[in-house]
């Protein structure tokens, strides 16, 4: 009986599209959430659950995504260009990475050698070049990838919040 009523509180807090209560936490960690895809090859499907179609595949590991949602063994991730569905919880990561974002399209992004707009530029990244955030202070984060390793300014990170500590 308790089952049956644990399943019947879960249909009455879906919204009218049938998704799930997006407050709901299975995992016990805050949502949202910043994270990664653990595998070259990841399904998005339309909705929590194997028969739902898949919508999408992403093909690159460590690409961060942003859990919006979460349903049992299921997490709503939403990318850095918007997209959103449903991926299985064993396919992500707590492994923090970052997408660079640059303020116009073609604008290079400074990695500085010290968290400090003076100090010397150790790179300049495009828009789209995906790193290892490796820490945050609020305002500057210590990020690396293939070829650099450097302070870049938090906000021009879309993988880490707006002043958000990483250790």
């Amino acid at each position: 009986m308790r089952g049956l009523l644990i399943v019947f509180a879960m249909a009455m807090a879906a919204d009218a599209r049938g998704a799930p209560d997006p407050a709901a936490k299975t995992a016990g960690l805050p949502v949202p959430r910043f994270v990664s895809l653990k595998s070259d090859r990841v399904n998005v499907r339309g909705g929590p659950t194997k028969d739902h179609d898949v919508t999408w595949v992403y093909t690159r590991s460590g690409l961060p995504v942003e859990i919006t949602a979460e349903f049992e063994n299921w997490r709503r991730i939403r990318d850095w260009e918007g997209a959103e569905g449903w991926v299985y919880h064993s396919l992500l990561s707590g492994r923090r990475t970052a997408v660079v974002v640059a303020k116009a399209k073609n604008d290079l992004v400074p990695v500085m050698a010290k968290a400090d707009a003076e100090a010397d530029v150790a790179a300049k990244l495009e828009a789209g070049v995906v790193g290892i955030v490796k820490s945050c202070g609020g305002s500057w984060c210590h990020f690396s990838g293939d070829k650099f390793d450097g302070w870049i300014r938090q906000e021009r990170l879309w993988g880490v919040y707006p002043n958000e500590t990483v250790d």
